[in-house]
């Protein structure tokens, strides 16, 4: 089977943020993830790529003045895959730097098909999926923690 990158070989890649942190927070002591979290957020916090970038060297710099080269290290190897949020409108970037949203989802989808357990065919499988589907599409996307 290809890849989604060899039917879209001009799509931009975003990784996941809150999964990125994870990765960097793993190397790091927990007295200092705090520290860490702070300076990772404030990547983010800026107004365009071109700060992003700048304020990403600054961190990768600071997290070596204080000893924490793995973190630096994991940083500098994936810091682009974080950013391509950038290329698209402002309003867009919250939804785009996070797959947690969808996660989510999947989560609520497993959560419920579990529940029936066998299904006497995959059209009936497809029929509740998408009946979740409809009903948080409605309500803001917020599944219901039932």
């Amino acid at each position: 089977m290809e890849s989604a990158g060899e039917y879209y070989p001009d799509a931009l890649w975003q990784r996941c943020t809150v999964h990125f942190y994870r990765n960097v927070f793993s190397v790091v002591t927990r007295s200092k993830t705090r520290d860490v979290a702070d300076m990772l957020k404030a990547i983010h916090a800026q107004e365009d790529l071109a700060t992003a970038q700048e304020k990403a060297k600054l961190v990768i710099d600071k997290l070596r003045s204080i000893k924490l080269n793995a973190a630096a290290a994991k940083i500098q190897q994936s810091i682009e895959e974080i950013f391509s949020y950038y290329r698209f409108p402002k309003q867009h970037w919250i939804r785009l730097k996070t797959n947690n949203p969808l996660e989510r989802i999947m989560r609520e989808r497993r959560r419920r098909t579990r529940v029936v357990g066998a299904f006497p065919d995959g059209e009936s499988a497809l029929m509740l999926s998408a009946a979740r589907l409809r009903h948080i599409a409605g309500t803001n996307g917020v599944p219901e923690s039932t």
